[in-house]
């Protein structure tokens, strides 16, 4: 795979997912092939499959995600990383989703995150990574407050959800907050 990074956690394998590695996917795998690389159904197909066909990076915006592959099984159970990455000004809005239920609460998440964000900020060299959440991702703000992320303010009708427009509350997480304060956790 095209400079694919494999990073290890506990209970976790992080595989890197870039523009170039979707690229070579769509060119060489078949779409069970894909679905099956991804762990994901025909939605999470036709997302990659747009992302490969539309571009997934500008001059200066690009993505940088891990596939969480869970050790015991071999199996992916979903996604953390960074799209809207602004190498430019170095920074990146990060995002995560499991995609499987069983792999729900179990902190697998809490694990993830703290190496996505390690990696964004020594390897991307990051200075600022934000999340946008909905208010009543009580989850999320539980997940973003362990690590340090401060609320900035609420990003008023921000996300399109099912043809409504929908709030999102802004957290930014900094290098210096990190280094001080999560880094070592």
């Amino acid at each position: 795979m095209t400079n694919q990074i494999e990073i290890t956690t506990p209970r976790l394998i992080l595989k890197s997912i870039t523009p170039a590695i979707i690229h070579e996917l769509f060119n060489t795998k078949s779409k069970e092939e894909i679905k099956t690389y991804f762990g994901m159904d025909d939605a999470g197909y036709e997302h990659y499959k747009e992302m490969n066909e539309k571009g997934v990076e500008t001059h200066r915006l690009s993505i940088f995600v891990f596939l969480l592959i869970d050790k015991e099984s071999g199996l992916p159970i979903g996604e953390c990383g960074f799209h809207t990455w602004n190498a430019t000004h170095n920074r990146a809005e990060v995002f995560y989703v499991m995609r499987d239920e069983n792999s729900k609460q179990k902190g697998l998440m809490t694990e993830a995150l703290k190496t996505v964000l390690d990696y964004g900020f020594t390897e991307l060299k990051l200075h600022r990574i934000e999340a946008l959440i909905a208010a009543e991702n009580e989850a999320s703000l539980k997940l973003l407050l362990r690590y340090g992320f401060s609320k900035e303010g609420t990003m008023r009708e921000d996300y399109n959800v099912n043809g409504k427009n929908e709030d999102s509350e802004c957290y930014s997480l900094l290098k210096w907050e990190w280094d001080q304060n999560y880094s070592k956790l």
